[in-house]
């Protein structure tokens, strides 16, 4: 079954979270194209709250997540981050059912 995380970042400022913005776009090119265990990496802004993102992320298994956080576009993104935010919280998630997912119960 899968293995995904949500993230929540705060940014410094909205202009630093335009840069986070696009640090985390230039990352997803990476992901795309070099991480077929990466199932969904998503960057949401949240309504009425212009300065936080949230990211969902899921993995084919925890191995892929760990073969994606060793990656250096995903290593160089963790330490460019820390110039656009201010805080985050992780919260780790195993997949029980969905739809959608990669899983063998998730068509």
């Amino acid at each position: 079954m899968g293995f995904g995380l949500v993230v929540r970042f705060t940014a410094h400022s909205e202009e630093a979270a335009a840069a986070f913005d696009k640090l985390t776009d230039e990352t997803l090119e990476g992901i795309r194209s070099l991480e077929p265990g990466t199932l969904v990496y998503a960057n949401h802004t949240v309504p009425g709250e212009p300065t936080t993102r949230v990211f969902y992320e899921l993995y084919a298994d925890r191995a892929a997540f760990d073969a994606h956080e060793q990656q250096p576009h995903v290593r160089r993104f963790l330490a460019a981050r820390e110039e656009y935010i201010a805080s985050f919280e992780v919260t780790f998630l195993n997949e029980v059912s969905g739809k959608g997912t990669g899983s063998a119960g998730g068509h």
